[in-house]
């Protein structure tokens, strides 16, 4: 039997041959990067140890870098992790007064994902394991089960916001008990941070404040408590396209983002949070430049220098910033076998072409756009999928015919480059 599941097979390719990410099937194309994933799953076994991580992911347009994010938050869910991902936008950053940072909040929050929910949507079910571990612990112990939530958040109340945090966790249970399905609908709304203002949120709830742009960080460090009581080993905050933070035209609101971006890295560095990791993906320009980059911020500067004894080939995993390194011609075979493979449902007598036309097109790739064919692969992997769609849907055609019609275009247009890590075209 296939180890490649046709509804599987069909979302992989769709998304490759729209220029983007898939996200599921991973397993089936992941190659090269061991030593970034295994500097990622150290992270993710110290934050299951009650430690915290940050890194930042740096890789050029196309490297890979949105795919290596969604590897990363599998493997973090393999591990019992709780993971929430959003991407920066205008109307999302880190920091903002104007909602931006409540609506980064609350994408993210809509994307909580677990290793049952790999999917995202996973809020109402994190909730409801906690509420029925209550329950079930109570009616053994014999006490109220409005105590036994107490004694479980009392860690939350010594944290910023936690007070209304358990309160509206307390307001889920007496709706679950109570039938009360507005209760704990209002419940989900004020931990997804979909309350506007102070006063709708205090007509549904016992609480005196809402999730806002000042309290993201804090909410996310009661989220990572939250959820560890609930039996998971911790929580991995994902954002990508840190990028637009960069295109920021103001530099005020730049440097608040990045002073924000410096306290939560202060916290991780000094151990002062706990079960919780942060993932940034962003640009090389994101990071070094020095007008409008974290390094333009003197003190991200300072902690995100990169190891000076670091040269002529060596690497150091252990800082936090974490450069993608290139794929290799060898990696990117290996790639596009794998890709061959998805076609044919994991049956080699149904592979669409043979060994030799998988160095034939690299060889292609290489004479018409040079080594950056394997460096930012996007290029290439779009082109292939092309390829093999023409194969496909007319076999009477001969794969050595169509090598010669494989085009680069000339140019990326603005939006291709903002669509960080999703595969370019190359015309078939």
């Amino acid at each position: 039997m296939s180890s490649i599941r046709r509804k599987d097979r069909d979302l992989i390719l769709q998304a490759l041959s729209a220029g983007v990410v898939p996200r599921v099937g991973l397993r089936h194309i992941q190659v090269g990067r061991s030593r970034e994933v295994e500097a990622l799953v150290r992270d993710i076994d110290r934050i299951a140890d009650t430690g915290s991580s940050m890194r930042f992911v740096i890789g050029e347009y196309g490297a890979g870098k949105t795919f290596f994010l969604n590897l990363v938050r599998l493997i973090a869910l393999e591990r019992k992790c709780v993971t929430v991902h959003a991407d920066l936008a205008p109307d999302r950053r880190v920091h903002a007064t104007g909602g931006q940072a409540r609506g980064l909040y609350a994408e993210a929050v809509r994307n909580m994902a677990t290793r049952t929910r790999p999917e995202g949507g996973a809020l109402p079910s994190v909730v409801e394991r906690f509420v029925t571990e209550c329950v079930r612990e109570a009616e053994a112990a014999g006490s109220p089960v409005e105590r036994t939530i107490d004694r479980r958040l009392a860690p939350l109340l010594d944290m910023l916001g936690g007070h209304d945090f358990a309160a509206v966790l307390k307001a889920y249970w007496r709706g679950h008990e109570d039938g009360d399905d507005a209760l704990k609908s209002s419940a989900l709304r004020w931990l997804r941070a979909e309350y506007a203002t102070k006063t709708e949120a205090r007509q549904a709830l016992p609480v005196r404040s809402i999730i806002d742009d000042s309290d993201v960080y804090d909410t996310f460090k009661l989220l990572s408590g939250f959820v560890r009581i609930a039996g998971y080993a911790g929580m991995l905050v994902v954002f990508d396209e840190m990028v637009n933070l960069y295109k920021l035209q103001s530099s005020q609101a730049r440097n608040q983002n990045y002073e924000q971006i410096l306290r939560m890295l202060n916290d991780v560095l000094q151990g002062n949070v706990e079960g919780l990791g942060f993932v940034f993906g962003g640009t090389p320009d994101f990071l070094l430049d020095s007008r409008r980059g974290l390094y333009s911020y003197h003190a991200l500067q300072s902690r995100l220098a990169e190891n000076s004894f670091a040269t002529d080939g060596r690497v150091d995993m252990s800082g936090p910033v974490l450069r993608l390194q290139s794929l290799s011609p060898e990696d990117l075979l290996i790639l596009l076998s794998n890709i061959r493979a998805v076609f044919a449902l994991d049956d080699p007598a149904a592979h669409l072409v043979p060994d030799e036309a998988l160095t034939a097109f690299m060889e292609h790739c290489n004479r018409r756009i040079g080594e950056a064919y394997f460096r930012t692969p996007r290029n290439t992997i779009k082109a292939f999928v092309q390829f093999l769609s023409v194969l496909e849907q007319n076999p009477e055609t001969d794969w050595r015919e169509l090598l010669g019609g494989v085009a680069p275009e000339a140019e990326e247009d603005a939006s291709d480059e903002e669509a960080d890590d999703e595969l370019v075209d190359l015309r078939i």
